[in-house]
């Protein structure tokens, strides 16, 4: 189960690394095809808030692959747990703000992260004690 749990903090890493890229190099080239209800002159117009909410993702992406390289796991752990929460957060918020569907994107893989992050924290604590 920690495995998994890991394994898809990675992949949350990756999305929001790309995420990142995607508003802070790509927001005018590949903006328009993928929000085409937004008018396109929108995209030129946005780019510096686009390039300022990538650079947030980026911060998410580098506390997720911080996490995955603590050693201590107890630290693994609540390091993990505080950015997933971010994450979460933030898909909460775009699902408010924006449309549902980007935020179900970052919701509902760091919620199957976090429950199994410590889901298996709590079995490995138990198979301690035995």
């Amino acid at each position: 189960m920690k495995k998994v749990a890991l394994a898809l903090i990675a992949l949350i890493a990756l999305l929001h690394f790309y995420i990142a890229w995607f508003e802070m190099f790509a927001w005018t080239t590949r903006g328009p095809r993928v929000f085409d209800t937004f008018p396109p002159e929108l995209f030129e117009q946005t780019v510096q808030m686009a390039a300022n909410q990538g650079i947030y993702n980026a911060f998410l992406a580098v506390g997720l692959v911080w996490a995955l390289l603590i050693k201590d796991l107890k630290w693994q752990r609540n390091v993990a747990t505080c950015f997933l929460g971010f994450v979460i957060t933030a898909g909460v918020v775009a699902a408010i703000t924006v449309s549902f569907r980007p935020g179900l994107v970052q919701i509902v893989p760091a919620t199957i992260a976090l429950v199994l992050l410590h889901l298996s924290s709590r079995s490995t604590s138990a198979m301690q004690k035995s």
